[in-house]
């Protein structure tokens, strides 16, 4: 247990931990890393998120909502250790953030509600950590609400999550008389003192002294079964020391066996030390974890890079803002080697090199400039333009580019237009430097319209980033209704004939293009194939007759939407010695597809919805009849006297304003949270509505 406050940073790559807060929505992120700062000594103030002055929360909307948008990244000191910490959102709209912060941690801290337990984005959050192999503790929190239960929460993370949390903690007193915790390695009790930054030492309390004992052979189990060692000693009834089983803990966390878990109620600083010591003790410094692996991007040879300043330069860009007084900031966490600010690096997947202007270090809004990075820092960078999320920047003369960052499809669009001729051009901006910062933003012009869509990954994400257009921008904006983005596919296999001839009294245009469409499994997307060689058709041939046919199935042939997992088979055409152009058989390739997949039987996919909603027992029956109205499948419930959860799949076209009318059904006393989880095919009285 730290006993003092520790403000120096020491610049060693072993004293560095990289580390994020991540959890469901209101699970107490934001609250945990406010007092985490104030507990270091960064601030001298506690942020309260319903008084709306977070330091972590500090965009005005996410004040006004008090919910977190924006993953916000700052550093701070514990016991010689450089902490650098990114507090993420937890409403799913906004999974980009946890997606990409999670791609440069080294470790986290998940946070869980200790009366709700583990809940839908819990899941969600968990599932993307273990996508990146990070390294976890748990923070059980809001020990002292009504109804909290340590082990019962534990539990939780066992059923739903499938984790291995170990308690190394066990909390003295719960709800209202929750006042500490007992360290189960070092069998010592600690009270925690209400809004005060450290616990003071007490005996055990009567009568838990076999509970202790009895939870300790458990803790020393579970890091046994993590440790070969310890397995030896355990088995002959070796004493095992608090150094090896604090030594174990961390070996097992380290390698994804187990993760520590404590207790506390951020809100009142309670059990936030004890959480500092953890990232310390059992999570990992970068030279813990497995190098950064990369390939030679002229060679397609598999490259490592070690956490070292010996090593070549290499970074990932993992998020950038656009910040209205010092422009386009480009957030990195170096790898290995170091950058200087001032010198050239080097972007190898958009064959760029650019100069570093000025390097950051950033405390949420506010920042210090500094000279140089190391590896396993997190900084911001100025002036790289043509640096954008997921992008490798490195050594010119030692190129390597780094796994870089999926996100999702957005799901839902909407239509914009300024509200007066002026606005256009502040709106076209505004929309560029948005879709810049969030890689599940994106920005089309409607052919036929003429209007401009905008997408997103729900309702709430399109609705705060037209919010920011009018408060950053200065944009008003008209907004149109929210539209599903479906999807088209085929299900049988079909062949089709282009031909495209034009004869205009000089040279005329000529292009013949055979093609087979065939339906591939769910997620593999569009996929081209030829099955004749350059002397039926010629190669420049062939390629435009590829791109003609990924052009068509941008827009479909059932309602304009993407045709997706589909692959088209080149089996024969035909050219013209001095009419065939690369266009004719762009235009023959798009006929061809568009014959071919009117008789492949298309079908039209629309996105499901998981959907979780927990309600008060007594409105049970009307949800699930809305639910059913609304063409979901429930797929379990479970629940007590007084709360149920329902769990489910739902169309995402049936959920808007879904909000509204479960409150209205319970009074407001329900909640729901809905994930992305599928395509799956529309019924055909979407098809006719649409049609009509």
């Amino acid at each position: 247990m730290a006993t003092a406050v520790t403000t120096k940073i020491n610049r060693s790559v072993s004293k560095i931990r990289n580390i994020g807060f991540i959890a469901h929505i209101d699970a107490g992120k934001t609250t945990v890393t406010e007092n985490v700062l104030y507990v270091t000594g960064m601030t001298h103030r506690v942020g309260n998120i319903d008084e709306g002055n977070t330091v972590m929360d500090f965009m005005d909307i996410e004040r006004e909502r008090g919910i977190t948008i924006g993953s916000a990244a700052t550093t701070t000191a514990w016991r010689g250790h450089e902490v650098n910490i990114i507090d993420t959102p937890g409403h799913v709209d906004f999974t980009a953030e946890v997606e990409r912060s999670l791609r440069v941690l080294d470790g986290g801290v998940v946070v869980i509600d200790a009366v709700a337990g583990v809940q839908s984005q819990s899941e969600t959050v968990w599932r993307q950590a273990d996508k990146y192999s990070v390294p976890r503790c748990v923070f059980i929190n809001k020990m002292d609400r009504a109804g909290a239960d340590y082990f019962k929460a534990i539990e939780s993370i066992k059923d739903r999550l499938k984790g291995n949390p170990v308690a190394i903690q066990i909390p003295i007193g719960a709800e209202s008389e929750f006042i500490g915790a007992i360290d189960l390695i070092t069998r010592k009790a600690y009270r925690f003192i209400p809004e005060a930054p450290m616990p003071e030492e007490m005996e055990i309390p009567e009568g838990m002294a076999d509970d202790v004992e009895a939870r300790r052979a458990v803790l020393i189990e579970k890091v046994a079964e993590a440790d070969d060692d310890l397995m030896m000693k355990f088995l002959v009834d070796e004493e095992i020391t608090e150094e090896e089983l604090a030594a174990g803990l961390r070996k097992g966390t380290i390698a994804g066996k187990i993760q520590p878990t404590l207790c506390g109620s951020a809100l009142r600083r309670m059990g936030v030390a004890p959480i500092l010591d953890a990232i310390v003790d059992y999570l990992p410094s970068p030279i813990d974890v497995p190098a950064a692996e990369g390939v030679d991007p002229k060679t397609d040879e598999k490259l490592v890079r070690l956490p070292s300043l010996d090593e070549p330069f290499a970074a990932i860009v993992f998020k950038v803002v656009a910040d209205q007084h010092v422009g386009r900031l480009v957030y990195l966490r170096v790898y290995s080697g170091k950058i200087v600010s001032g010198e050239n690096v080097f972007n190898p997947g958009r064959r760029q090199r650019e100069r570093v202007g000025r390097l950051m270090r950033i405390h949420a809004e506010s920042r210090e400039e500094i000279k140089e990075a190391g590896p396993g820092e997190i900084v911001a960078a100025i002036g790289l333009k043509k640096a954008y999320t997921g992008d490798t920047i490195c050594d010119q003369n030692n190129q390597v580019v780094l796994e870089s960052i999926t996100f999702p499809d957005p799901v839902v669009s909407v239509a914009v237009e300024p509200k007066t001729r002026g606005d256009q051009e502040k709106m076209d901006m505004a929309l560029v430097r948005l879709a810049d910062e969030d890689p599940t933003f994106t920005v089309r012009t409607d052919e036929d319209s003429g209007q401009i869509i905008i997408a997103g990954m729900g309702e709430l994400h399109l609705d705060v980033t037209v919010d920011r257009m009018r408060r950053e921008f200065h944009v008003d904006v008209n907004v149109g209704e929210p539209r599903v983005a479906y999807r088209e596919t085929i299900s049988r296999t079909a062949a089709a004939e282009g031909r495209f001839i034009r004869q205009t009294g000089g040279h005329g245009q000529y292009g013949d293009v055979r093609i087979r469409l065939e339906p591939v499994p769910t997620g593999e997307g569009i996929q081209w194939e030829s099955e004749i060689t350059g002397a039926v058709l010629p190669m420049d041939y062939q390629k435009a007759a590829e791109a003609g046919y990924r052009e068509a199935v941008s827009t479909g042939i059932l309602a304009g939407y993407e045709t997706v997992d589909i692959k088209v088979v080149l089996t024969g055409g035909s050219f013209h010695e001095v009419d065939s152009s690369e266009m004719a058989f762009k235009i023959a390739s798009s006929m061809a597809f568009k014959a071919a997949a009117a008789k492949a039987s298309p079908i039209l996919l629309e996105p499901v919805m998981k959907i979780e909603v927990v309600t008060p027992s007594q409105f049970l029956g009307d949800c699930l009849g809305d639910l059913n109205s609304r063409r979901a499948q429930i797929q379990s419930m479970e629940g007590d006297d007084t709360t149920q959860t329902i769990k489910g799949m739902i169309p995402l076209s049936e959920t808007f304003r879904y909000a509204t009318d479960l409150r209205s059904i319970t009074t407001g006393r329900a909640a729901f949270s809905l994930e992305f989880d599928h395509y799956s095919p529309a019924p055909r009285s979407i098809i006719e509505g649409m049609k009509v």
